[in-house]
């Protein structure tokens, strides 16, 4: 009878001391909350219940985190704005102070302008040229002479018949000018992965922190029932102390989050400029894995293999040009000199109109020249086609990765639910039964949150896969537009 009193004090005791502790976790977990509050926003609570309960206000998804966890916030401003409008501002911003991007816009400039003047090569040139100069000469048994004589000549010259070496020269400028204008599109569209990407990881890194600080107010509100509970029970002191562990820990990832968030917004900022834009959900884009066969297939209007295209193209051209060059040329030559001055007649005049022929013969280095251009022509189309098949497999990469990422996101989603009943459950059995201890209700705890930062991850992460998967294709913007 004895042993029998015993146990049922024993056991009222231990429910007086975890009624604080239940009341403290019995609030509703932040990230649940979150969830269905996009279906239905919850009424708040009047003030006299909030002044009744304070242990489960302090559990409260709003409550300020401990100033332990230094410098950042995790009231992030986020914004209403559409996703796909910020994140295309966001490439218009990057482009519009992107140095690069402006040098890669002159060099296009540059080799147009290059074209245009291989064109002209076949239209006449006129050149007027002129002398004035003080002469004199000396001739013995007669008077010295001397004095100003000035000369004017003009010249005009155009080709007749080159055997198409201009107009291979001016295909070759041209070709030059089409790959200067892919390399110039390759480049806004790697400016504009770079930027997708990062806004992306900054939208990651929010998230974490918010989850983790979530379980640091978890893990707060725990210690804080504990230490009311080892005031009157010294034996469960060690429990006290694994859930100020825990507690430190998560205060520790939410520091190096939001460490690591930093990062990513101090490289986001060097495209985009110091004022950063309130991120947008960009939980609903590029969440659709495009068909591999398609994208293998967009590979060849890649900006990077077009400029290759291109280059081969010129390099062809100026194989021919080269050969045309040991080919016979015909000009048109027409000039004329006037002279006038005080020494000699005092006025001459001279005039030559024809045509010049040039047949080579014989030219020891000419094979090897047209040689060492065509199989420069040939090399550049076989890196061509080795850059294609690479793009190609590594399309095969990055489409299994994003299919891998989202299908793990969507079986996190599933094993989260189940987290969810096991904190439930385990919670349960430890406040009213006694079958489970507290560090089975920590373990629950931690195993809940660490799958939503892994959801996070997950998801990003197939998004990233996707916006990389259209970047070997037609651009990352085409599935934004």
């Amino acid at each position: 009878m004895l042993k029998t009193l015993l146990a049922v004090s024993r056991q009222g005791l231990r429910r007086v001391l975890i009624l604080p502790l239940s009341l403290a976790l019995m609030a509703p977990d932040p990230l649940l909350a979150q969830t269905r509050s996009r279906a239905k926003k919850a009424a708040p609570a009047p003030a006299a219940v909030a002044a009744a309960e304070p242990r489960q206000s302090r559990c409260g998804e709003e409550d300020v985190l401990p100033t332990t966890l230094g410098r950042g916030a995790l009231n992030f401003e986020t914004s209403s704005a559409d996703p796909r409008s910020q994140l295309q501002q966001l490439v218009e911003l990057a482009q519009q102070r992107s140095q690069g991007l402006g040098a890669a816009n002159l060099l296009a400039q540059a080799a147009r302008s290059e074209w245009e003047e291989a064109k002209a090569a076949r239209i006449p040139q006129v050149n007027l040229g002129g002398t004035l100069a003080q002469t004199g000469n000396k001739t013995e048994g007669f008077p010295g002479q001397s004095g100003l004589q000035g000369s004017a000549n003009l010249s005009v010259s155009a080709p007749l018949y080159d055997s198409g070496r201009n107009a291979q020269l001016a295909n070759w400028r041209s070709q030059l000018a089409e790959a200067a204008r892919h390399g110039l599109i390759s480049a806004e569209q790697q400016l504009a992965l770079q930027t997708v990407s990062l806004a992306m990881d900054r939208s990651r890194y929010q998230l974490q922190a918010q989850v983790y600080g979530q379980y640091v107010r978890k893990m707060a509100c725990l210690v804080e029932a504990l230490d009311t509970i080892v005031q009157a029970d010294r034996g469960r002191a060690s429990e006290l102390v694994q859930a100020q562990k825990n507690q430190q820990q998560a205060e520790l990832a939410v520091v190096q989050t939001l460490s690591v968030l930093r990062q990513v917004e101090s490289r986001l900022r060097r495209f985009v400029g110091e004022q950063l834009p309130p991120s947008a959900s960009y939980s609903a884009l590029l969440t659709q894995v495009p068909e591999l066969p398609e994208m293998q297939r967009d590979a060849e209007l890649a900006p990077e293999l077009a400029q290759m295209e291109a280059q081969a193209r010129a390099q062809s051209s100026y194989a021919e040009s080269v050969v045309a060059s040991y080919k016979p040329q015909v000009n048109l030559l027409m000039g004329g000199t006037a002279t006038a001055g005080k020494v000699g007649p005092s006025k001459s005049a001279e005039f030559v109109a024809g045509v010049s022929v040039n047949i080579p013969i014989y030219n020891a280095g000419a094979e090897h020249s047209i040689s060492a251009a065509r199989k420069r022509a040939e090399a550049v189309r076989l890196q061509r086609e080795d850059q294609l098949e690479a793009r190609r497999y590594r399309m095969v990469d990055m489409h299994e990765a994003a299919v891998s990422s989202f299908d793990r996101a969507r079986l996190i989603v599933d094993i989260l639910r189940n987290s969810e009943r096991v904190r439930a459950s385990t919670l349960q059995q430890w406040q009213q039964l006694g079958r489970r201890s507290l560090f089975d209700v920590m373990g629950a705890e931690a195993d809940y949150y660490s799958l939503r930062v892994a959801q996070v991850n997950a998801l990003v992460d197939g998004q990233q896969a996707v916006a990389l998967l259209w970047s070997m294709g037609r651009g990352v913007l085409t599935p934004l537009r």
